[in-house]
């Protein structure tokens, strides 16, 4: 069953007038959600494809941050996603920059790479920093080097059908250019989306990942919530994990995929714990950023998972989903929310 927190508040008997949409303790420990037997992998829906390969892997005795790795791989180097790796959409200038990080569990370890070009697969490159160094996050050209130096590959990401977006997006900036604008066959494209994994094996071992290419049409040198461990993921091997994908910027400021795995740490289930982040993120959201009625502007998705398998995903608006690997196959969920579709504001 999948509901919205003001409908859930609404239909409690205990809950007063005052509860609605501000108060988390007044979800208790009644609220549904969902639980499966270990091991389970959980992501954002275009990971639909990467939690089965994932979920095979941990069943089969490989590592839980390997195995998803290998299930956002998919994502990273499929041209037709173009808000991952290969083909993504890229910053103002052409150029596709790429984010990601990663947490093992088992090692409380962690690795992170921002702003990386010409290469397609930044999660492998954010393990190999956790992996073969004494850092954590590296950035920009020096990480594009240490890549290289690792034996990684370099190729041109920006793939055609990319980069017609691209300049599709750039001659619709000048209206004083010599450009003509054709309103009915001109779409301009615009993407903040990315994929984050989270996975839990039979011991209860935990790790996440995300990665993306960033909001499209970025500032150069931009950096989201993706590449900050705490904002765009984290896991902690005694509680659990937690991602996000959307604007990143609402989400740094909350420190979101932390604020989950604390919340969980707490007692609160984890779609309780995710509801708790989202009101955090509009609390913390400027005006230029909301609509008349308050409600925000922009998408926000949280993803999280317990370590004993009991997982959720929620977004800020009603039709949200996620992507879901156990023992019963992969398959896609919908996402509990904290405002119905009609609350949302027009631009």
């Amino acid at each position: 069953m999948t509901f919205s927190r003001r409908e859930f508040l609404t239909s409690t008997a205990t809950a007063t007038a005052g509860a609605a949409l501000g108060s988390v303790p007044a979800l208790a420990a009644e609220a549904p959600g969902h639980k499966a037997a270990l091991p389970v992998v959980i992501a954002s829906s275009n990971g639909i494809r990467g939690v089965k390969v994932a979920w095979d892997r941990i069943v089969a005795g490989e590592d839980t941050l390997d195995a998803i790795i290998a299930g956002v791989n998919i994502q990273e180097l499929d041209p037709d996603d173009q808000s991952v790796g290969l083909g993504g959409l890229p910053n103002a200038d052409g150029v596709v920059q790429l984010d990601a990080s990663c947490m093992h569990g088992p090692t409380r370890r962690a690795g992170s790479v921002g702003c990386l070009e010409d290469i397609a697969t930044p999660s492998l490159v954010a393990k190999a920093i956790m992996d073969y160094t004494d850092h954590i996050m590296l950035v920009g050209d020096d990480a594009r080097k240490f890549a290289i130096q690792m034996g990684f590959k370099t190729q041109n990401l920006l793939t055609e059908k990319s980069r017609q977006d691209w300049l599709r997006w750039k001659a619709r900036l000048n209206p004083g250019d010599a450009w003509l604008n054709h309103d009915d066959d001109v779409k301009i494209k615009f993407t903040t989306g990315t994929i984050n994994m989270n996975a839990v094996n039979a011991g209860g071992d935990v790790s996440s990942v995300t990665t993306t290419s960033g909001m499209a049409w970025k500032v150069p040198g931009r950096v989201g919530d993706s590449p900050i461990i705490g904002a765009g993921q984290y896991c902690d091997n005694t509680v659990g994990a937690a991602g996000s994908t959307g604007r990143g910027e609402a989400n740094i400021k909350v420190c979101g995929a932390f604020l989950a795995v604390e919340q969980m740490r707490m007692g609160k289930s984890p779609e309780q714990a995710l509801l708790h982040v989202v009101e955090r993120v509009i609390a913390m959201t400027e005006k230029r950023l909301l609509g008349d009625n308050g409600r925000p502007l922009f998408d926000l998705d949280f993803y999280a998972i317990h370590k004993d398998g009991r997982f959720a995903g929620v977004s800020c608006y009603e039709g949200g989903t996620f992507a879901v690997c156990d023992s019963a196959g992969p398959r896609v969920m919908t996402s509990a929310y904290l405002y119905k579709a009609s609350e949302r504001p027009r631009r």
